[in-house]
This record gives structure tokens, sequence and C-alpha cells, in this order.
């Protein structure tokens, strides 16, 4: 008889953290999973974000080498799924072809996403970094509700970096910085930054 059980949880909610073992397979159904990862500095990274029909690399890495998480998933939106226990992920995945191949095909899609997240640190410049996250954070709209601090963990940097950027993005109009987040003035030229042409 099958163990799984429905997993669910508000926007916030602390879903895996470092040195936790791990209970099983998350199958997310709706929302999003923020997945971050601490150094010793107290510095934070985004390492990627689940979202459903994707595999959480930590939860699958913990389930094949039997060892605990090593970074922290939030829920950033509220979120709905089921939790299928550790020894019926691993005999499912031995016995059904199809719940394997779904699972390699996301592991693969998730380590070319690894691959760009290096790139974009090592090789692209802050500047473009943090044009990018302010356009992805702000969706349709010119407003993005965020904190300098949250910037900071998107763009793989410290805070105090992100606030010095951000008043030279304000000097140069193409941002207006106020006490509940940013807004875009200048799109435009955000996306030309973003698109590493300014």
């Amino acid at each position: 008889m099958s163990r799984t059980r429905k997993l669910s949880a508000p926007t916030g909610k602390k879903i895996f953290e470092p040195g936790q073992a791990c209970p099983g397979f998350v199958i997310l159904q709706e929302g999003t999973i923020k997945v971050t990862l601490t150094g010793p500095s107290g510095r934070e990274v985004v390492l990627y974000r689940v979202k459903p029909g994707e595999v959480c690399l930590q939860t699958l890495s913990c389930l094949i080498n039997g060892e605990p998480y090593g970074a922290e998933g939030v829920a950033e939106t509220p979120i709905e799924g089921v939790l299928v226990p550790a020894s019926e992920f691993h005999e499912k995945f031995s016995n059904d072809e199809e719940f394997r191949d779904q699972i390699m095909v996301s592991v693969a899609t998730r380590f070319a996403e690894y691959q760009q997240l290096v790139e974009e640190v090592a090789l692209t410049s802050f500047d473009t970094r943090l044009a990018k996250v302010l356009l992805r954070m702000s969706g349709s709209s010119d407003s993005v509700a965020t904190t300098h601090s949250a910037l900071a963990t998107e763009t793989a940097s410290g805070r105090a970096y992100v606030s010095r950027r951000l008043a030279e993005f304000a000097n140069r109009g193409w941002v207006e910085q106020r006490s509940d987040g940013i807004v875009i003035r200048n799109r435009r030229v955000l996306e030309q930054v973003a698109a590493g042409e300014r």
C-alpha cells in the first residue's frame, strides 16, 4: 500500500534545510520552491527554483546518496504536491522506466541551468546580472517589491555592492528606489544592459 502523502505549504514556509534528512521525493503540482545555499560568511545565493514537473537536485542527491540536505528550500509561493517516501521512490526509480526517464530529462535540464548560473557569475558583469533579475522580478509591471538583501541573494553578491549599483542605476534614470522596492523607469535601457549591450 502506497504511503505517498499530500504536501502543501504557504509562502515562506521552509521545506528543507542543511543537515535535515530527506523524507522522500517531492512531486510538485503547484507553486515554486526556491533553493538557496548560504556560505560561512552568511552570503546567500539562489541555486535554482523548482516548479511543477521539475526535479530538485538536492532532494534527488540526498535520496540516492543517503545524505542530508546541504541547502535550504523555501516555498516562494503557496505550494501543493505529493511526497513519495524514500523506499517507494527507490522502487519506482528502479522499476518504472517512464518515471526514471522523466527524472533524467529533468536532471539534464537542471544541470544546464547550473552551467548558466556559473557562466553568469563568472563571465557576466554584475550590472547585467542585476538588470536581468530586476526585469525577471518585475514581470509585466515596472514595480519590483524586493529588498537589497534579496537582490544580493538573486545575483550572488553582497548587499552593500547591490546598494551601490542600484544607486548608480537610479542616478542614470534607469530605476527609482522606494521604501517598498524598486520602480523601473527605463525598461528599454535595462533590457540592453541585461543583454550585455551597454
